[in-house]
C-alpha cells in the first residue's frame, strides 16, 4: 500500500466572527483628526513650507544642470533661485501694471454688462407677455356693474382725497450723517503696507526655505531614512524615489505645458481684443494644475470681460471658442504624449483633493492638491498601514482581474464578466484567459464553498454565469491576437503590490497572476494545422473522439466545458459527461464508442485522490485498451504532478496543469496517431 503525502492545509469550513474595533482603530481615527487640525491650525506655516519644497523639486533639474557645468552646489543653487526670482518678479510686475491699466475702466466695463443683461431681460419678459397673451383670451367688451356702496372710480377711502398733502401735525424725519474719524498716518500706512508685506514675506521664506532644502539635499535624505525606514533602507529608497521621481516629473511636465497654455491663451485674447491678456494668461497656467476643474475656473473671467468689452456678443463666443478648442487639444493630444494618460491618481481622487485643501488652505490648496495627493498616494503604496490611501485615491484598479472576474460572477452578471473578458482576450489568446484569470476565479468560489460562505443559490447562479460566458465566448478564436490590436486595446485592469507585501504574504491567485497584471502575453496558443480530415487516424474520424469527463468537484463541469471548447477550435470534436455518469452504477451505461482519447478535469484537487484512481480504474475497463487518459489538475495540482509516485498510483497516460498545455498534449496525441506513431511510455508522456 502506497503511502500518499500528507493533505496540506485546508480554509477552514467556517466564518470567522467579525472583530470588535480595538485601541488600534480608536488611535487611527484620533490621530487623523490630530493631523487634519494641525494642517488646518498651522496653515500659516505649512504653506510656505509646502510651496519651498515643491519649488525645490521644480528647480532641481535645473540645479543638476548647473552643477554638470562646474559651477558647484552654492553658486548653482543661488543662481537658479535667482532666474525662478526674475521670472516671479517680472510676472508680478506685469500683472500689475495691466491690474492698473484694467482698474480704469471697470464703471465702463459694469455699465455694459448691465446693458447687456437689461436686453437679455426685457427680451425674455416680451416673449413670456407675447407667450402669455396667446394662451389667454381676453373678451372684446365687458359689462362692470357697480355695487352697491362701493366707492366710486378715482375716489380714495375713507373720504380722502387722491395726493391730499399730510396733516399740519405730522412730525418731519430728523436726516443723520455719520462720519468716520480722520485716519492718521500710521493707519494709512499700515493700510497700504499690510497686504504688500505678507505676500512679500511669504515669498521670502520660500525661497529662504528651498535655498537649505537644495543646499542640504543628500543630508535631508539621510536623516528622512533614519527617521522613517532604517531597518528596511531597500524599501524606503523605492519609496522616496518613486516619491522623487513622481513629484519631477510632474511638476516639470505640468509646468512646460501649463505655461504654453498660458502663453497660447494670453495671445489669443490678445489677438481677439480682450484687456490683459497677460493676467487671464498667468491665471490660466496657475489654475490648470487643478485637473478638470482648473481651466474651466481660468475661462470664467476673461468670458465675463469679453461681455463687458464688446457690446456685441463676438468677442464672447470667440472667447468660449479659444478655451475649448485649447484645453482638449492640450489634455487629450499634448499630455498623453509627454506622460501618458494618467499622473497616478482617479478622477474621484482629484475632485475630493481639489475640496479637501481647498477648504484647508483655501486658493493656495486649490493649485497644491494634486501634487499633495500624490505624495500621499506615493506613501499608500509603500506604507503598509496607509494602504488604504492608494486604494482610495489612487488610478490602479482595487481588484485584479481574478478578483473582478470572481465578483461579477458571483453577483450574477455575466455581461459584466464577458466585457472583462473582451478587453483582456485583446491581449491575449483564450486559453490563456481561461488558466489566468477564469480558473483562478473559479479556485476563490470553491474555496469560498468550503469555507461556507456560499449557499446552494449562490453556487447554481455561479455555474449559470460560467456556462453563459463560455458560451457568450465561442466566437473567439485561440489566437495570439495580432501587435496591433494588442496596442489599440485599453490597458488590462490591474493593481500594483504595494512594496511593503512579501512574496509569501501574496495571495496565490494574484502571484500567479503576474505576468497578466503587466500585459505580457501567455503563453501562445496552438499555432500548428488543425488536425481534421484526412490528417487524422482511424480512431479520431468519429463524432466525438475526446471524452472530457468532468471530475466530482462542483465547478470541474465547467472546467471540462472550457476544455471542450478550446479543443473543438482546434478541429477536435468533444462531448463533455458530468462526474455522475462515471459513477460505479451508471459507468456500464457510458457511451464510449469512437472515443479516441479521454480528459478528465479537476479544479481542486488535494490530499489522497483515491477516488480520482478509482475512477481510472471503472474508466480503464469501460474504455479499449489503446486510448490513452490525459488528468488535468487546475492550478493546484502542480505539487501532486511533481510527485512521482502520486502519478505511478493514479495511472493516467499524461497530466496537465494548464488547459493551454491540455490542448498541446491532445493535438500531439492526434497527430501521433495520425502518422501511426505509437504512444511514449506513462512516465515520459508527463507534461509539466
Amino acid at each position: 500500500m502506497l503511502d500518499f503525502p500528507a493533505p496540506p492545509d485546508r480554509h477552514p469550513a467556517q466564518i470567522a466572527p467579525a472583530e470588535t474595533p480595538g485601541l488600534r482603530g480608536l488611535l487611527t481615527i484620533a490621530v487623523t483628526f490630530v493631523v487634519v487640525a494641525g494642517l488646518y491650525l498651522g496653515r500659516s506655516v505649512l504653506i510656505p513650507f509646502t510651496l519651498a519644497v515643491l519649488l525645490s523639486f521644480l528647480l532641481a533639474p535645473l540645479v543638476n544642470l548647473l552643477r554638470r557645468g562646474h559651477l558647484g552646489r552654492v553658486p548653482s543653487v543661488l543662481l537658479a533661485m535667482l532666474l525662478a526670482l526674475a521670472v516671479i518678479l517680472a510676472l508680478g510686475g506685469l500683472i500689475g501694471t495691466q491690474v492698473a491699466g484694467l482698474a480704469e475702466d471697470v464703471p465702463r466695463y459694469v455699465f455694459t454688462i448691465q446693458q447687456k443683461v437689461d436686453t437679455v431681460q426685457q427680451a425674455l419678459l416680451s416673449r413670456m407677455a407675447a407667450f402669455t397673451s396667446s394662451l389667454v383670451r381676453q373678451p372684446a367688451h365687458s359689462d362692470v356693474t357697480a355695487k352697491p356702496g362701493a366707492a366710486p372710480a378715482g375716489t380714495s377711502p375713507a373720504g380722502t382725497r387722491p395726493g391730499a398733502a399730510p396733516s399740519a401735525g405730522a412730525q418731519t424725519p430728523i436726516a443723520v450723517e455719520v462720519h468716520q474719524p480722520d485716519q492718521t498716518v500710521v493707519q494709512v500706512l499700515q493700510r497700504i503696507v499690510t497686504p504688500v508685506v505678507e505676500p512679500l514675506s511669504t515669498t521670502f521664506i520660500v525661497f529662504i526655505v528651498a535655498v537649505f532644502i537644495l543646499l542640504q539635499r543628500e543630508d535631508l535624505r539621510d536623516r528622512m531614512i533614519r527617521l522613517f525606514g532604517s531597518s528596511d533602507l531597500h524599501r524606503t529608497t523605492v519609496a522616496m524615489n518613486d516619491a522623487a521621481r513622481r513629484l519631477s516629473r510632474y511638476l516639470l511636465t505640468q509646468l512646460v505645458v501649463n505655461t504654453a497654455f498660458g502663453a497660447i491663451i494670453a495671445t489669443g485674447l490678445a489677438v481677439i481684443g480682450i484687456p490683459s491678456p497677460v493676467i487671464w494668461g498667468v491665471l490660466a497656467a496657475l489654475l490648470r494644475f487643478v485637473p478638470y476643474i482648473g481651466a474651466p475656473l481660468a475661462a470664467v473671467m476673461p468670458l465675463a470681460l469679453a461681455a463687458a468689452v464688446d457690446p456685441g456678443w463676438s468677442r464672447l463666443l470667440w472667447t468660449a471658442a479659444l478655451y475649448l478648442v485649447v484645453e482638449p487639444l492640450m489634455a487629450q493630444v499634448v499630455e498623453p504624449l509627454l506622460y501618458g494618460h494618467s499622473t497616478g491618481l482617479s478622477p474621484f481622487a482629484v475632485v475630493l483633493a481639489a475640496t479637501f485643501w481647498t477648504w484647508l488652505w483655501g486658493p493656495i490648496g486649490l493649485i497644491l492638491s494634486t501634487p499633495l495627493t500624490l505624495c500621499l498616494v506615493v506613501l499608500g503604496r509603500h506604507v503598509a498601514r496607509l494602504e488604504f490611501l492608494d486604494v482610495l485615491l489612487g488610478d490602479q484598479p482595487a481588484l485584479t482581474p481574478v478578483e473582478s472576474f470572481y465578483q461579477r460572477i458571483l453577483a450574477g452578471d455575466p455581461d459584466e464578466a464577458h466585457d472583462q473578458a473582451e478587453v483582456l482576450l485583446k491581449q491575449r489568446p483564450l486559453a490563456s484567459y481561461y488558466d489566468e484569470v477564469a480558473l483562478e476565479g473559479l479556485r476563490l468560489a470553491v474555496i469560498d464553498a468550503e469555507r461556507g460562505v456560499l449557499t446552494a443559490a449562490q453556487l447554481e447562479r455561479i455555474k449559470l454565469c460560467i456556462q453563459s460566458l463560455i458560451e457568450d465566448l465561442d466566437d473567439h478564436e485561440d489566437r495570439q491576437p495580432p501587435p496591433g490590436a494588442a496596442e489599440a486595446a485599453a490597458t488590462i485592469p490591474s493593481r500594483a503590490e504595494p512594496a511593503h507585501a512579501e512574496p509569501a504574504q501574496a495571495e496565490p491567485a494574484r502571484a500567479e497572476l503576474a505576468r497578466a497584471e503587466l500585459d505580457v502575453p501567455g503563453p501562445p496558443a496552438p499555432d500548428g494545422p488543425a488536425p481534421g480530415g484526412r490528417d487524422l487516424g482511424p480512431a479520431w474520424r468519429g463524432a466525438t473522439p475526446v471524452l472530457c469527463i468532468a471530475g466530482r468537484g462542483m465547478l470541474d463541469e465547467a472546467v471540462s466545458t472550457m476544455l471542450a471548447q478550446l479543443l473543438d477550435k482546434q478541429g477536435l470534436a468533444t462531448r463533455v459527461v458530468p462526474y455522475p455518469a462515471t459513477a460505479r452504477a451508471a459507468i456500464g451505461t457510458l457511451d464510449v464508442g469512437g472515443v479516441a482519447l479521454v480528459c478528465i478535469s479537476y479544479l481542486d484537487l488535494s490530499g489522497s485522490p483515491s477516488h480520482l484512481r478509482y475512477l481510472l480504474r471503472r474508466l480503464r475497463r469501460r474504455l479499449p485498451p489503446d486510448v490513452p487518459v490525459l488528468v488535468g489538475l487546475w492550478p493546484a495540482g502542480e505539487a501532486i504532478l511533481q510527485d512521482e509516485r502520486m502519478r505511478a498510483a493514479v495511472g493516467a497516460d499524461y497530466y496537465t496543469s494548464s488547459l493551454h498545455e491540455a490542448v498541446q498534449a491532445c493535438l500531439d496525441v492526434a497527430r501521433k496517431a495520425s502518422v501511426g506513431e505509437p504512444p511514449p511510455p506513462m512516465a515520459a508522456a508527463a507534461i509539466h
